[in-house]
């Protein structure tokens, strides 16, 4: 199934991860969900858009901000997804729910907030 995000929900979801950033605070999934009023499939298409931005990030060698949405349970950690996102995209290795993906995650949200992202990211 290929999903697609219209340009104005794509720039909505750059400026909420924008706003995090320089806010310093991370943003769970239903929240974006909300904000963005992605239509359905919504999180399927969330979940498309932030691994198409991950890529972008991996190919720019920048700190991948797609790191800043996590799932509001306890761990507090990104769904399993993303860290299958990032081990393919040569970012991240081993298990997605152990002490290393928590770690990395750690490392990589401090990396995405001290980073300074050009303003003109656009999808493919």
């Amino acid at each position: 199934m290929s999903v697609r995000i219209s340009r104005q929900h794509w720039d909505a979801l750059l400026n909420e991860l924008d706003l995090a950033r320089r806010q310093r605070h991370l943003v769970t999934y239903r929240a974006l969900l909300e904000r963005l009023q992605l239509p359905t499939p919504a999180m399927q298409t969330l979940t498309a858009a932030l691994e198409h931005l991950a890529a972008i990030d991996a190919r720019a060698e920048q700190p991948l901000r797609s790191s800043l949405v996590i799932s509001q349970g306890a761990s507090r950690l990104p769904r399993t997804g993303f860290f299958e996102c990032a081990e393919r995209l040569g970012r991240f290795t081993g298990p997605s729910d152990g002490v290393a993906a928590a770690s990395w995650h750690a490392a990589e949200i401090v990396r995405v907030f001290e980073f300074d992202y050009a303003q003109a990211v656009k999808p493919e």
